[in-house]
């Protein structure tokens, strides 16, 4: 029984170091207290999954391009074969026939190189080129995709917290209110009913803040996801100086031709469209010949006689030697790669032509979302400042008795939500301003 003991015990302890090494391991490059939006980004983009599995098809794109440089270089191989044959052989001296081994070897260097092949190696020197640049491309469109991503979900934890508060207030002055209501009962200046519908707004607006919390902790554990933190890791977001919802509008053909030059989805097409042609030269060199200069030297013996070096020296030989390939009928396929080529060429273009549309739609429609969500944010800031007034004024008549608890409460639904309307508006206008600045190239900062 103790050996059973001190077994589970040894399991326990082992369990816990175990646990304790993988988190050490997981929280290994994260480091403790509140993230701010830039440190959300730098972590982003330096341990995001699909970003680190882009910049490993990059290291690939790179091997590639160094393999097609090395096609250019002459190529060396050698040789060496080594046997040993039984059987009866002649023996001069004696006249009679001796069974035994017999053994021969042959050693060679070969070497070979493309003098000529139609420009084929050139271009795809120049094609695996392309290819690097477009692989180092994508990584920063993944970057920028991202950003807006993390930027709008750090964001919406703000719009959270700002929520939180205020519906924390709007507790605070309901139960405010329903003390009061309740003195007044006992006194008899009050209906009962009246501090029933107090009791119930009051646990609606508990319920709307309940539900606020919970919003964030979606919020906060999105962002975590997004982080790829581990599950264990408390994560606080730090509060910016201020958001600003409203900054200077660029015009909008400004921005346009600004992201035509910069964004990376358009040179990655770019780039598509000039390895489609590189691709059609590599197909016509099919018609073209090959010329190829080869070269070996080498050297064999068999048996023992007249001596293992001898023999070497005997038969030691070199060659050197030019191949003319000329290809004259390749049942079509040389004339099927150079079509399909121009098709994919074509295909290109297109594509070319598709992502310069959709970006300058996408850049066209943030616009749109720039100047309705301040149009938003300004009939939201005028609709909170007279709904709070009328609020105020509301509440000071209840507390007079000047006023139906009824209309008491309409009054405050309305500035309940255009207490949210405002606060909405507000973030939703800072984050569109800062999604149509990217597109300009302006770094996404809070």
């Amino acid at each position: 029984m103790k050996t059973r003991k001190l077994l589970q015990l040894m399991v326990v302890v082992c369990l816990m170091g175990w646990s304790t090494g993988l988190f050490a391991q997981d929280s290994l490059n994260v480091s403790p207290g509140a993230w701010h939006l830039q440190k959300c980004l730098d972590y982003a983009r330096k341990n995001n999954i699909q970003l680190n599995s882009l910049r490993l098809d990059q290291k690939t794109s790179q091997q590639e391009l160094l393999l097609s440089k090395s096609a250019v270089l002459p190529g060396l191989s050698g040789s060496a074969s080594q046997n040993y044959a039984h059987g009866k052989n002649l023996d001069v001296n004696t006249g009679n026939y001796q069974s035994g081994f017999t053994p021969s070897g042959s050693y060679s260097l070969n070497s070979s190189v493309v003098l000529y092949q139609g420009g084929y190696l050139k271009n795809d020197i120049q094609q695996k080129n392309l290819s690097l640049q477009s692989a180092n491309l994508s990584v920063q469109e993944q970057e920028n995709n991202i950003t807006l991503t993390i930027t709008q979900s750090y964001l919406n934890i703000l719009l959270d917290k700002e929520t939180i508060i205020y519906e924390e207030e709007i507790v605070n002055t309901s139960q405010a209110q329903l003390d009061n209501a309740k003195q007044k009962l006992v006194a008899g200046s009050i209906a009962g009913k009246d501090v029933a519908q107090l009791e119930s707004q009051l646990a609606n607006d508990k319920y709307t803040l309940v539900s606020a919390k919970n919003t964030r902790r979606q919020d906060l554990l999105a962002l975590k996801q997004l982080l790829q933190l581990p599950i264990s890791y408390s994560l606080e977001i730090v509060d910016p100086d201020t958001v600003i919802a409203k900054k200077a509008v660029p015009a909008l053909n400004l921005v346009v031709d600004n992201a035509m030059s910069f964004r990376p989805e358009v040179r990655i097409s770019e780039l598509g469209v000039e390895s489609a042609n590189i691709s059609l030269a590599k197909a016509k060199t099919g018609f073209k010949p090959t010329l190829t200069a080869n070269g070996s030297v080498g050297s064999s013996y068999a048996g023992t006689t007249p001596g293992y070096f001898r023999q070497l020296n005997n038969y030691f030989n070199q060659q050197v030697g030019i191949t003319l390939s000329v290809p004259i009928f390749s049942k079509r396929v040389t004339k099927t790669n150079v079509e399909e080529a121009k098709i994919n060429i074509d295909q290109a273009v297109l594509t070319l032509q598709d992502t310069k549309t959709t970006l300058s739609q996408n850049v066209e429609k943030s616009y749109i979302n720039v100047l309705t969500a301040e149009s938003q944010y300004d009939a939201a800031a005028e609709a909170l400042r007279y709904n709070k007034e009328t609020y105020r004024i509301a509440d000071e008549q209840l507390s007079l008795g000047a006023t139906a608890m009824v209309d008491f409460l309409q009054q405050k639904a309305l500035y309940v939500q255009a207490l949210q309307n405002f606060i909405q508006a507000k973030y939703n206008a800072a984050l569109t301003i800062e999604i149509y600045d990217f597109y300009n190239g302006v770094p996404v900062q809070l």
